[in-house]
């Protein structure tokens, strides 16, 4: 028995976005691995790089449910959409970040650690208890990238198979 182009779209729909959410998730948890467990603490510009990870996870969850449910393809190509654009524009941003860290351009003036109460303590004091976090230092790299650069590939990939999905519903492949 043959299925319907719709059908194979919404089936398509499903696989992209449980594809999203499983790549996000690892992701997200990689992240926190080298966060908590190596130690690899996170510049500011890292922290605005999870926000599209924790939209994606559940957005992601709730197309996937979604299509498996049968919902209409006018409901799912929105949504699929907005994920497309969340890892697209992650993408932009870790590829910015990889650039500051390059030194191709300069970043974020906030990126200089916390600002320091020198109200209950002398300067001194303080300057030894704070772990000042740069953007434009690398902590870590493997085969030349950064977590930066690893960042905007996978935000990359998670935008093109999202948008594969929404190509799918809207029959333009199979």
């Amino acid at each position: 028995m043959k299925t319907s182009s719709a059908a194979r779209g919404k089936k398509t729909a499903f696989a992209a976005a449980l594809a999203v959410v499983l790549i996000a998730a690892a992701t997200i948890a990689g992240a926190w691995f080298f966060q908590l467990a190596l130690n690899i603490l996170p510049c500011p510009l890292c922290l605005e790089q999870r926000y599209a990870y924790y939209l994606v996870i559940p957005l992601g969850l709730l197309v996937a449910f979604a299509a498996a449910k049968g919902a209409p393809r006018c409901l799912i190509i929105p949504v699929l959409a907005v994920l497309a654009l969340a890892a697209l524009g992650n993408a932009g941003l870790g590829a910015y970040h990889a650039g500051v860290e390059w030194g191709f351009w300069p970043g974020p003036t906030d990126c200089t650690g916390p600002v320091l109460d020198l109200g209950k303590a002398g300067l001194l004091d303080n300057l030894d208890k704070v772990k000042v976090v740069r953007c434009d230092e690398v902590q870590w790299r493997f085969l030349g990238l950064s977590l930066a650069g690893y960042n905007a590939l996978i935000s990359l990939l998670m935008a093109v198979i999202a948008g594969w999905g929404v190509a799918a519903l809207a029959g333009k492949v199979r």
